[in-house]
This record gives structure tokens, C-alpha cells and sequence, in this order.
């Protein structure tokens, strides 16, 4: 697979709602803040978005797309000058039973359709990447999403056989894509390695290095990959992904070593060999000083958690 899809792979996004939200006249509804990242594009009509730490409010026209990957509580209105009412209470009172969709003050001024991810793993390693609001509204960008957008209206509003898989599966397509777009349009200004795929010179070592984690990899190795002198590399890297080569391949190989400690029964030197590690003590403090603890104590702790339960859907968005 590419990086971000492996990524994307280990932290296992989970799309706990898809759901429009039809509004009406004047309003404004106040959602709380969430574990992950939320989706959304707007069908028709308008909205202001505000989201809190943010001093400038977003204007929301038809056809726009955005991503509010930090979590943050934030706004959805008509007019930001209306005090809120809680989604909880809008979204318990004015849910359609059949589609799950919202239908507030008789609807029609505003459609927008939405997906909430839950994401396990290390979320870090993408969520610092990207900023509060994510908003794409590049007409290129909107018809890159619309086929998917106007799929999920379908499921939404039909309820067919199958329809949530469906639906949460296109929600999936909306948000790969939307990074996908973020990453173009940030190249040139974004650090980190989520826009290092962007250069084909620093991608072709970060694929490497995802393609073959356990491979001998060196400065000098990496280099050659990206058609570099070593020092050039090595500097160009460190700009561009924020970390040096030999820091973020240790990272991911971690990364890796903790998602098999939670999924499967292999010991502990059987995953450090299969990550290139020759000495278990090596591969341990590598492990303790990227996770924050040794990787038997991250092994149990991953046994003994509890399930999560479900996630409640009555804020819905």
C-alpha cells in the first residue's frame, strides 16, 4: 500500500454517523467537541461555521467541502448573532426515524451531508498534520467529491437494504479524498509527511521505507531512492517532514510493532525481527522512547482494555 494508505489502515477510521442535516429560517446549533475527524459538504444553500480558538468564521456555500480534524466544539448557523441551541437537543427532537437525517425549522435553506470518524492507534501522527478547518472549495475539488457526496444522499434518503455500509464506506471515499485535495493544495506550504508525498523525490523515500520497514534502511540507502546526495537529502527531508529519515522510519516501524501487539499473539522478538531489529533490548528502547512504555506493558494493556461501546449518534454530525 501507499503511506497514507497504511496509515490510514493502522488508525482503522471508523465512521460511527452518516447524516444530513436539513435546516430552515434562522438558527444556530452548537456541536461539542469530538475524538477524530468530521466530514462534511454542503448540497445547497448556505451557513456560517465557527469553531472555537478560531477568530475568523467560515462562510459555508453549496458545493463546499471541509474537515474539522482537532476536535473542537464549534458552530453551524444561519446568523452567528443567534444564541445556539445544543445539537443534543436538535438532533434528539427533529431526527427522521427512517433516514436518520435532521429536519430543523422545516428545512430547505440548508442540506449538508456528514460523516463522524473515530480513529484508533497513534491519531497524532495525522491530526497534527492538518489544521483546525480543513475547507475545500475549489471547484476542481468539488466535482472530485461531488459523485461520492450525491451517492451517500441516495443511501441517506432511501434507506435501502445495505445502505449503512454503503453510506459509511462513501464516507471513507470523502474523507481519503478530501486529504488527498488538502495535500495538493498545501504542498508548498505544509510540513509534515502527509505533504511530503506531494514531492516525488521525498515520497519516493517515505514509500520505500512503508514499503519495506524491516529493510536495512540508511541516510546513504534513502538517499539513492530519492535520486539525492546524502547531505541534500538529509536536510531537504528534515524541512520538508519536520523530523529527520532514520526518526520517522523508527516511529514507523513502531507504529507498526504497536498495532501487532494489539491484534496479534506474536511475541515480542518475533515483531522486533520482522521490523529489522536483531537485539529485543534495541527494538524495546526504541519502542518505550517513541510509544512512552515498554512494549510488554503496551502488549497488556492493549489485552486488558475494555471494549469500547458503541458510539452514542444523538449529536449526530
Amino acid at each position: 500500500m501507499d503511506p497514507l494508505s497504511d496509515v490510514l489502515s493502522l488508525l482503522k477510521p471508523r465512521s460511527s454517523i452518516s447524516t444530513g442535516f436539513d435546516a430552515g429560517g434562522d438558527w444556530s446549533v452548537r456541536f461539542s467537541g469530538n475524538v477524530g475527524i468530521k466530514c462534511y459538504a454542503v448540497i445547497s444553500g448556505q451557513c456560517w461555521l465557527a469553531v472555537d480558538g478560531i477568530a475568523e468564521a467560515v462562510h459555508l456555500q453549496a458545493g463546499d467541502a471541509f474537515l474539522l480534524p482537532g476536535g473542537r466544539p464549534f458552530r453551524l448557523a444561519s446568523d452567528l448573532a443567534l444564541p445556539p441551541v445544543l445539537a443534543e437537543t436538535v438532533f434528539d427532537r427533529h431526527r427522521d426515524r427512517r433516514t436518520g437525517g435532521i429536519c430543523y425549522n422545516g428545512g430547505g435553506d440548508l442540506f449538508l451531508v456528514g460523516s463522524r470518524f473515530e480513529l484508533s492507534g497513534d491519531a497524532g501522527i495525522l491530526l497534527k498534520m492538518l489544521p483546525p478547518i480543513v475547507h475545500l472549495r475549489k471547484q476542481s475539488d468539488q466535482a472530485a467529491l461531488r459523485w461520492c457526496v450525491e451517492r451517500m444522499i441516495e443511501e441517506l434518503r432511501e434507506a435501502r437494504p445495505g445502505g449503512d455500509l454503503i453510506a459509511q464506506h462513501l464516507s471513507h471515499m470523502m474523507l481519503v479524498q478530501a486529504l488527498r485535495l488538502h495535500m495538493a493544495e498545501s504542498a508548498q506550504s505544509g510540513v509534515g509527511w502527509l505533504f511530503a508525498l506531494t514531492d516525488r523525490q521525498m515520497g519516493a523515500a517515505i514509500n520505500a521505507m512503508h514499503a519495506e520497514p524491516a529493510h536495512n534502511w540508511t541516510l546513504q540507502t534513502l538517499a539513492e531512492r530519492a535520486g539525492m546526495s546524502r547531505s541534500t537529502f538529509a536536510l531537504r527531508f528534515k524541512t520538508t517532514v519536520g523530523t529527520s529519515a532514520m526518526d520517522y522510519l523508527t516511529r514507523w516501524r513502531m507504529l507498526l510493532a504497536a498495532e501487532r501487539l494489539e491484534t496479534s499473539a506474536d511475541s515480542v522478538s518475533a515483531i522486533a525481527l520482522s521490523l529489522g531489529y536483531e537485539s529485543d533490548s534495541a527494538f524495546s528502547t526504541a519502542f518505550k522512547r517513541v510509544i512512552g512504555c515498554s512494549p510488554r506493558q503496551y502488549g497488556r494493556s492493549a489485552n486488558d482494555a475494555a471494549p469500547m461501546p458503541p458510539a452514542a449518534t444523538s449529536a449526530g454530525l
